[in-house]
């Protein structure tokens, strides 16, 4: 579902690619952990993914969609949760969804039956009314959740989605995640929590200075390292990243 070939992105102001001839296809059913350390590349591909930045050379295919040449339905078919919650803060909760359910053309049925879920889910149900700067840090992300996944879309990118939830919040996000993918969906993420990574995700990429350095399941990591966790095969993987990779933030 999702397809980078031949990615490539430079910042101006860097003398290094962000993101360095990347090649990566991820399925549908496939539940996909994206891990690098500080200044990897991780936040530049996934806008490159979600059309936020275009690439300067190679090309990004969401569902059979080129983002290049047909941006808005691929745009259509991603829930799209980034790093920060930076909202209209003067919106009510529910002022926010309904215009999420606007932007993606949501009809009421569906609209109610999305937002009462996962208000429910989530425990937001009393303070749906209320101002967002009136909420927390978790509860702001709980709403970029439910607003992004209005639409249903098949394919959910999120950058680290876990941040700031409470444990019982980041439980129920991670079954949700499952849930996507044993449907036939297919659910990209980044994450700094490595055990996260290592017990949910049915394959791992691992970025650094740009480019991947391995791909696959935990065992196929593994190379024969019989026992060695997701840990130590990041830290011998991204033991050479520097901290300034041209712009790139994480």
């Amino acid at each position: 579902m999702i397809q980078l070939d031949r990615v490539t992105k430079t910042y101006t102001k860097g003398n290094k690619k962000a993101v360095d001839d990347l090649t990566l296809h991820v399925e549908g059913g496939e539940l996909f952990g994206f891990i690098g350390p500080n200044g990897a590349g991780k936040t530049t591909t996934i806008k490159l993914m979600t059309g936020i930045l275009n690439p300067d050379q190679g090309a990004v295919t969401i569902a059979g969609h080129r983002m290049d040449q047909d941006r808005l339905a691929a745009q259509q078919l991603i829930g799209f949760v980034p790093d920060g919650n930076d909202l209209y803060d003067r919106l009510t909760g529910m002022e926010y969804l309904n215009f999420m359910g606007d932007i993606y053309q949501v009809d009421t049925a569906h609209r109610k039956a999305h937002i009462e879920k996962y208000l429910d889910l989530f425990s937001l149900e009393d303070a749906i009314n209320n101002q967002i700067r009136s909420y927390s840090r978790g509860m702001k992300q709980k709403l970029l959740v439910i607003g992004a996944l209005i639409h249903n879309p098949p394919v959910w990118i999120l950058d680290e989605p876990l941040g700031g939830l409470d444990p019982r919040a980041a439980h129920l996000l991670k079954e949700e995640m499952q849930r996507h993918c044993r449907d036939g969906n297919t659910v990209f993420f980044s994450t700094h929590v490595l055990e996260v990574a290592e017990k949910l995700c049915t394959r791992i990429g691992i970025i650094s200075e740009g480019s991947l350095k391995a791909l696959g399941t935990l065992d196929e990591l593994r190379s024969g390292e019989v026992g060695a966790s997701l840990e130590d095969l990041f830290l011998e993987l991204t033991d050479t990243d520097e901290e300034d990779h041209g712009g790139e933030e994480k």
